[in-house]
């Protein structure tokens, strides 16, 4: 993240990663229970969702997968991420631990996090077709590319804790629900972003089949139509639960799953590896973005089911 806040409409990255792969490692994750903010989604109705769970007590290196084609330089230092926008709350809990020196937390990294709506729109990036049939990303049917919504980055304290609020992710085609993260170390908090350093990991968190599909089958969520990605046909899980980021999730309340989750995780790096996410060996992190993508191509209005295995996403 180089770019000042201020200059994000001239840095936006809008190359997509083209081949990019699963890199060496694989990861930990820790159930640690927290309070997340509160705040009804409107239109839910009450039901009874377990907890997913994938708890280990090693402490190893996280796998690494590309960064996908909506990432944006210059996120806000933050906890908040929201910006207004409706959703099931989601309080993430993440831990960064340095895997090379005893599993210490890593005092001061930055850790930058990114996701769709609950239509599957990303900030910056909102002419891109979620696929399926989904509402237009504003209520007038206009796009503004330079909204900052459910994006945003935390340092870690010396626990190597950061906290974020935000919304339970959508979906859109032909990605399963997931979260997209780096960590950066060796930079500092300036103007409100986070500048210099280099990034170590760059990763995804993903969700259980059971909850996510509970929650996209309540508002806003349920406006969207069509076909769902589930975890295991996914492009970019590799099916190794906690290994390959998959979070631990608890709600807030079981029978009323729109009071919100908590969402733990570990993430296990090495503060002296780099790791920017724009590609590396391997083939599993392939797949077609949405119709209208920032390729250079203007949007089709309607989606693939057969992705390329080319693009990560």
């Amino acid at each position: 993240m180089t770019a000042k806040h201020a200059d994000r409409t001239v840095t936006r990255r809008k190359a997509l990663a083209i081949g990019g792969g699963v890199v060496a490692g694989v990861g930990v994750v820790t159930a640690v229970g927290v309070n997340a903010f509160g705040s009804d989604a409107t239109g839910a109705t009450a039901t009874t969702v377990g907890s997913s769970s994938a708890s280990s007590g090693q402490c190893v290196l996280m796998s690494s997968v590309t960064e996908g084609p909506y990432y944006l330089d210059g996120a806000l230092v933050r906890k908040d991420i929201t910006e207004g926008k409706d959703g099931v709350p989601l309080h993430l809990n993440i831990t960064v631990q340095d895997t090379t020196d005893s599993c210490n937390p890593v005092k001061g990294a930055a850790v930058e996090i990114w996701h769709c709506d609950a239509w599957g729109y990303y900030s910056g990036y909102t002419t891109a077709n979620p696929g399926g049939s989904a509402p237009a990303e504003s209520e007038d049917g206009s796009t503004a590319n330079d909204q900052t919504y459910l994006r945003g980055c935390q340092i870690a304290n010396g626990n190597g804790v950061v906290k974020f609020e935000t919304i339970m992710p959508g979906w859109y085609t032909p990605r399963t629900c997931h979260i997209h993260v780096k960590v950066h170390t060796g930079g500092e908090k300036e103007d409100g972003t986070y500048e210099g350093g280099k990034v170590n990991y760059t990763g995804q968190l993903f969700f259980d089949d059971e909850t996510a599909k509970s929650v996209f089958a309540l508002e806003p969520y349920s406006q969207h139509s069509g076909s769902y990605t589930a975890l295991d046909d996914d492009m970019v899980y590799e099916g190794s639960g906690a290994a390959g980021g998959l979070l631990t999730l608890e709600p807030i309340n079981k029978n009323k799953i729109e009071k919100g989750f908590t969402g733990t995780i570990v993430l296990g790096i090495d503060p002296d590896a780099e790791n920017d996410g724009a590609g590396g060996a391997g083939g599993a992190g392939g797949g077609t973005p949405p119709s209208g993508a920032p390729t250079g191509t203007p949007p089709s209005g309607s989606p693939s089911d057969s992705p390329e295995p080319t693009a990560s996403s």
